[in-house]
């Protein structure tokens, strides 16, 4: 119990021993979050003796799991039960793995990636713009809108093709045994709505559930995470509303902020030391943050004590800025900083390339996070691809994209006669060409293309059968069966192309090694879900923008394009409240020294524009400007209010009145003006 609690402060500690009912702790950046999170979970196994097995944690990021996961078993005594700490994503798989044959659907299903996704679409419809259609397919199964559903609702044209390109989407998911990201939500979701017996078992098996981020729930989570505490309400949430950044993607602040109405009962706990930054840090960022009026009100408290003021760099264009920067990276490297202390943060990734180009020149080394990933090269998808067609034979997507890599002389005329006669006979391509007689199939296509095709099949079935006897041996089989470094002889960056072909071999060695009973299907499942964040490692600085960069800290932060229009982006329908939180997301990213870099004029969109110094560093009290920015109320024009004698009325006006701030109401038709300290918000 000692070891539990020795590191944790008085709120930390109360919020710990919190066991039953909802619980809501409001943690600020840097103050001691994860501890608090491992802590609880490590009190209710070791000092309450709940069954780990019991206990349920999420969180978003492969990388807040993995390292929550190691700091609560150094603290469980008997860690032979782990308790199941993961990501949403993560629980949904396994979650449909046990119970995906309720909808009728094998559960040695193959989870897609964005751009498989977006390959799959263009080929049902390459008319309307893909990242528009695969956007729309997200938000109606977020929302939990069959097709039908979409089609009823579309009033536009372009819509109505959408809502039809979603049910062929799906039918083809159906078809291949495929499920995309948002399914294992969305499907996970609907098998506990649709089987209140399965809800109930569900929820009585995991009597504690904790929950990381909770700022970044969206609807969808919201309703899982009711059903999963179906017979009880031990919800634990930790998150920071002041850190909700992820609004364009679905991500809604009210569920933090109403949070206490969601469920009933809830205890709330505050978290405001701050662990992370030096004081003059804190100070800008409580300074910006308080500006905000959708905001259930913390303020950071500094616990490193005083440290370099934060500096401001005033520069002409980007070029100048970029080599200003580098030349204070330069300065930091020589003064024994480690380069991966160091990160440059942006709000719009288009700005990464003047200072791309700035470092370059400078010889510094860095790392765009975010970039092109390495599972998105084309070399690792083609591999990725043979694995998902050996694990599924009927995965037509799959093999279209490899059935001639390396080059078998099948040409794209003729895999599409293969395609269109195998969907004719209702079954995949596999099939077809496994079942129809050689005779048959150079009736279709050459005689050479027809014999290469069965031979390809064959080849299939054998490394399959090396994969059932030892996976450890396959990934040697599959390319010396394949000889798929071929694909790439003679091109330019062949070399670089095998070199990442190698290292992914090791990482799925590796992965057998530690994981000796999994299977391909597991291998591919844990691909498919590694993020942005599993990026940041090694010996460079990083570039990354401001949303890549949250839940990560560094000694060293450079922020770059603190001008209006870049950060805040103002216009084209963007929260103001949300950019202002991003600007506090990225000051709380620094420890030891924070950089604020502003330039008078960008090349952006093919010209060059002049540029307004951000509202922020006025907002955050780094200078005096022309525009002088008041503290908002927590009120705005809108919103529902109570008072004890004239009941409910809405917010139609506000005005100052010395220190406090005055609404007008209107209740129920009679207007009236008081002080904003008298009335309640609904």
């Amino acid at each position: 119990m000692e070891k539990i609690f020795e590191k944790l402060n008085e709120s930390q500690s109360q919020a710990v021993k919190q066991s039953e009912g909802p619980v809501l702790i409001l943690a600020g950046a840097g103050s001691g979050k994860t501890t608090t999170i491992v802590s609880r979970l490590a009190y209710l196994i070791e000092v309450l003796g709940i069954p780990a097995s019991n206990t349920l944690t999420l969180t978003f990021t492969n990388k807040a799991a993995k390292e929550m996961r190691e700091r609560a078993l150094d603290m469980i005594e008997d860690a032979s039960y782990p308790p199941l700490l993961c990501t949403f994503h993560k629980f949904g798989l396994l979650f449909l793995k046990f119970n995906i044959h309720l909808l009728n659907r094998q559960n040695n299903f193959v989870v897609i990636d964005t751009d498989d996704k977006k390959r799959i679409i263009k080929k049902i419809n390459s008319e309307i713009p893909t990242p528009l259609i695969a956007s729309e397919i997200s938000r109606y199964k977020n929302s939990l809108l069959t097709p039908d559903d979409a089609y009823k609702q579309a009033e536009l044209f372009n819509y109505q093709q959408i809502a039809k390109v979603y049910e062929e989407y799906e039918a083809y998911l159906s078809e291949n045994n495929l499920v995309d990201f948002d399914d294992l939500i969305a499907l996970t979701y609907r098998l506990l709505h649709e089987n209140p017996e399965l809800a109930q078992k569900t929820s009585q098996k995991y009597q504690y559930i904790m929950i990381d981020e909770y700022q970044d729930t969206n609807e969808l989570q919201l309703k899982l995470l009711q059903k999963l505490c179906t017979s009880h309400n031990n919800l634990c949430v930790v998150g920071d509303d002041d850190q909700s950044i992820y609004g364009w993607r679905g991500a809604n602040i009210r569920n933090i902020m109403e949070f206490d109405q969601d469920f009933i009962g809830t205890t709330t706990f505050k978290l405001e030391n701050n662990y992370r930054s030096k004081e003059p840090i804190l100070k800008v960022a409580n300074a910006l943050i308080e500006h905000n009026r959708s905001r259930l009100g913390k303020k950071l408290i500094p616990t490193r004590g005083g440290g370099e003021d934060v500096a401001i760099i005033n520069s002409h264009d980007e070029n100048e800025e970029s080599r200003k920067i580098a030349q204070k990276i330069r300065k930091l490297l020589d003064s024994g900083v480690e380069a991966n202390d160091i990160a440059i943060l942006y709000r719009v990734n288009v700005l990464s390339r003047s200072i791309e180009e700035g470092l370059n020149r400078t010889g510094i080394a860095y790392k765009l996070v975010g970039g092109l990933r390495f599972y998105d090269r084309a070399e690792i998808k083609d591999l990725i691809s043979y694995i998902r067609i050996i694990t599924n034979f009927h995965d037509d997507f799959s093999f279209k994209r490899v059935v001639n890599k390396p080059k078998r002389g099948l040409g794209k005329a003729s895999i599409e006669k293969i395609e269109l006669a195998a969907h004719a006979n209702a079954t995949s391509i596999y099939e077809y060409v496994k079942k129809t007689s050689l005779v048959d199939l150079e009736a279709l296509v050459r005689k050479k293309n027809a014999k290469t095709l069965k031979t390809f099949i064959k080849d299939l079935e054998d490394v399959s059968k090396v994969a059932v006897e030892s996976t450890y041996s396959f990934i040697d089989v599959l390319e010396d069966t394949f000889h798929l470094k071929n694909i790439y002889a003679g091109m330019q960056d062949e070399a670089d192309r095998i070199l990442n072909m190698d290292e992914f071999y090791g990482l799925f060695r590796d992965f057998i090694k530690k994981s000796p009973e999994s299977g391909l299907d597991e291998f591919l499942n844990e691909l498919t879900l590694q993020s942005e964040q599993d990026q940041v490692e090694g010996e460079s600085i990083y570039m990354m923008s401001i949303h890549a960069s949250k839940g990560l800290e560094f000694e060293h932060i450079f922020i770059i394009g603190l001008e209006e229009g870049f950060l805040p982006l103002v216009g084209d329908g963007s929260d103001l409240e949300e950019e202002r939180r991003l600007g506090y997301v990225s000051f709380t990213r620094a420890k030891e020294s924070l950089t604020l870099s502003h330039a008078g004029s960008r090349f952006y969109k093919g010209r060059r524009s002049d540029l307004q110094k951000s509202r922020f560093f006025n907002e955050a009290g780094l200078c005096e400007g022309s525009l002088k920015v008041e503290k908002n109320t927590a009120f705005k024009k809108g919103d529902l209010v109570r008072h004890k004698i004239f009941g409910t009325g809405r917010v139609t006006g506000i005005s100052k009145s010395g220190r406090e701030f005055k609404l007008n109401i209107n209740f129920a038709g009679t207007k009236r003006d008081i002080l904003a300290s008298f009335v309640e918000r609904l």
